[in-house]
């Protein structure tokens, strides 16, 4: 009896142990990141898609690092210390907050989304507000929660713009892929109503949906491995896989434009319908043939600008921002 219980006992830490063991590799791969505030902003990523447009968004790229910004730092809702470049192009002009991807850099995510805002008409032309997400770039952090935190986030920019520009400040926030799920989690909380609209463009559904088409394309058990990685995220980056964009947005108290590349091959395109689906009276859905992950200003710049442009217009038109918080 004696020795049958010390196998059992002998099984149960060695079980213990492979779980652990698994799941901390989990959580290595798919959420840990340290932030580099020298990761080369010019390393786009591989493929024939990118390829087509390389020089083009290089020269992007360059151009908003040439431009000058003021540094602003805050603190997240637990504390982490977060990064953002303050472009101003106009006293008075509507504020727009960017998120950038996945192991993205800010600069090179919205070399062209900063441009348009910038560039835009005299009436839509607006101020920017470029962040370094948690555990990218500037900002602190080692765990990225693909939007889960990211969206408190997100209401702390929010929070800062309005103390800080004064409550009759309009903004919008945009995302590109993760930071386009983030802004788009972010419509479920309790924002400010200085908030006028959301721009998303390549979003995921879900946190989970995604790293489980991840799993697939890696050619890992998808079923087995979430298990893993729900682990990992619990027990070493301390949250939950939980929460959706999907979700978020039947909450969402302001329109919403969803842009995505029909032939992304990254985030399915129709992921960017599902999230639609949800709440078709206030989001807008403009999708872009031939366009891969992120990419649909780089493949069709004119159709890009005009969605926008009537869109941001129209939030303003709308607005009816409060006089004092």
């Amino acid at each position: 009896m004696a020795a049958a219980l010390i196998i059992v006992g002998v099984i149960i830490i060695f079980v213990l142990i492979f779980v652990h063991a698994f799941s901390y590799y989990a959580y290595r791969i798919a959420f840990y990141h340290v932030p580099r505030a020298d990761d080369d902003v010019y390393r786009l990523p591989n493929g024939e898609q990118y390829e087509r447009g390389r020089e083009r968004m290089t020269a992007l790229i360059a151009e908003l690092d040439s431009i000058p910004f003021e540094e602003v730092t805050i603190k997240a809702h637990d504390g982490t210390k977060l990064f953002g470049r303050y472009y101003h192009v106009a006293d008075g002009a509507p504020l727009e907050i960017q998120f950038h991807g996945y192991h993205g850099a800010a600069i090179r995510d919205f070399c062209g989304g900063n441009k348009l805002a910038r560039e835009a008409g005299e009436n839509t032309r607006r101020n920017t507000l470029l962040v370094d997400e948690r555990a990218h770039g500037r900002s602190g952090g080692k765990t990225i929660t693909f939007g889960i935190k990211e969206k408190y986030d997100c209401a702390a920019w929010v929070d800062y713009a309005c103390e800080r520009f004064g409550s009759g400040t309009r903004i919008l926030l945009s995302g590109v892929s993760m930071g386009a799920a983030t802004v788009l989690m972010a419509a479920g909380l309790d924002l400010s109503p200085n908030v006028i609209g959301i721009m998303a463009d390549s979003p995921y559904s879900s946190p989970e949906a995604i790293i489980y088409k991840v799993c697939l394309d890696r050619g890992f058990p998808p079923k087995p491995t979430m298990v893993f990685i729900r682990f990992g995220a619990l027990l070493y980056g301390h949250f939950r896989l939980t929460g959706s964009a999907t979700e978020a947005v039947k909450k969402a108290t302001v329109p919403i434009l969803i842009v995505h590349g029909e032939d992304d091959r990254f985030v399915p395109c129709e992921m960017a319908r599902e999230i639609y689906d949800a709440a078709p009276d206030r989001i807008t859905l403009e999708t872009f043939p031939d366009a891969g992950h992120g990419i649909s200003y780089i493949a069709d710049t004119g159709r890009y600008a005009a969605v926008t442009e009537k869109f941001v217009s129209n939030c303003i038109k709308k607005a009816a921002v409060p006089d004092s918080r």
